[in-house]
């Protein structure tokens, strides 16, 4: 099968490799669309975020790896004892890799797993032909969900797992910083969510149209104090996201939100960043943060079929596996006009 392989900061190669067999517990897909991530984009321009030197726990692979983890597809094979899920069945994967027997998951709280990880970067992803994922992973997709949208189930999940932990009530407004994929799509799941206002917070005027189609008043923090013209604005903010992951916007969120309000940081965050406790307690503000999500795929996917949620808005390119390098994870970097672009897997 074709597939694109992790070698090491900045080599990914696309290259035919051996299908892996299906053991017991598992489930082969054929992929037909993958998303490319900010996570694949770590891994490849800065060499983070990926098994190295030794094996995961959980899924016995290490690098050189398959990237992916934003994928939908067909169940080509399923594995002993799996039970619910057919062959030909359309389906979206939920790529987190969990013990099921530690504290955390016998918690229901899976994506806190002592051996958390990720499909596509602890083990085999969807940048390929065919993947073997656990069958606990394999959602359903129903035929009016197209597997474009079954490939943006899982950031999407990430969004709303963020907007569902926040204390978001309906007419409640928000802002959100950082206009990237997971920020349009936290616009998406806040509107959705009841938000009367919700104010789109970047750099690039590219990634801000995108957000006011989407709904969202934009604010370029490049010309103007963000903080200071969204209170002017708006009265005041009750919930800030943080999706850009940086000290200005940490700053800023912190800044807009009003007394008792709240700043909920989405963003992976490569280097550690400042907040101003004094701000939060004399606000008697919070700070939380979410990582990935958990027991939120059915109702992402259900709000997809009723059109609750326009994933497809934010895609902005697709191309095929063999252009993935220049086309998608260099592309994402010198073209901030782009947001979401999808990988057709095959034919």
């Amino acid at each position: 099968m074709k597939a694109a392989v992790w070698y090491g900061k900045q080599d990914v190669r696309v290259e035919e490799r051996e299908e892996r067999s299906v053991q017991p517990g598992q489930v082969k897909i054929k992929v037909e669309y993958a998303g490319i991530c900010g996570s694949d984009l770590h891994a490849y321009h800065h060499g983070v975020g990926i098994q190295e030197g030794q094996e995961h726990p959980l899924s016995g692979q290490k690098a050189p790896l398959v990237l992916g983890h934003e994928f939908s597809g067909v169940v080509a094979e399923i594995g002993p004892d799996v039970t619910g899920i057919e062959k030909g069945q359309r389906v979206a994967v939920e790529p987190l890799y969990h013990c099921g027997v530690c504290e955390y998951c016998l918690q229901g709280h899976y994506n806190q797993c002592v051996d958390f990880g990720f499909v596509g970067l602890n083990g085999d992803g969807g940048f390929a032909d065919y993947v073997v994922v656990e069958a606990y992973m394999v959602h359903a997709l129903p035929d009016n969900v197209s597997f474009e949208e079954g490939a943006l189930v899982e950031p999407t999940a990430v969004a709303m797992h963020a907007v569902r932990h926040s204390s978001l009530k309906v007419g409640q407004k928000v802002a959100v910083y950082g206009a990237g994929p997971i920020g349009l799509l936290t616009v998406l799941c806040a509107k959705a969510a009841g938000a009367s206002q919700v104010y789109a917070v970047d750099v690039f005027d590219e990634r801000l149209k995108l957000a006011e189609k989407l709904g969202a008043i934009p604010v370029n923090s490049s010309e103007v104090d963000a903080a200071q013209a969204i209170q002017e604005q708006s009265g005041g903010i009750d919930i800030a996201f943080e999706a850009a992951g940086v000290q200005p916007t940490m700053d800023s969120a912190v800044s807009v939100v009003k007394k008792g309000g709240q700043v909920v940081v989405i963003a992976a965050i490569p280097e550690p960043l400042k907040v101003d406790f004094f701000q939060m307690l004399v606000k008697e503000a919070t700070v939380t943060a979410t990582l990935a999500y958990r027991h939120i795929f059915p109702e992402i996917i259900a709000l997809i079929e009723a059109g609750a949620l326009d994933v497809k808005s934010v895609i902005t390119h697709k191309i095929g596996l063999d252009d993935i390098v220049d086309e998608g994870l260099e592309l994402l970097i010198r073209d901030k006009s782009h947001a979401k672009i999808l990988v057709k897997i095959g034919g």
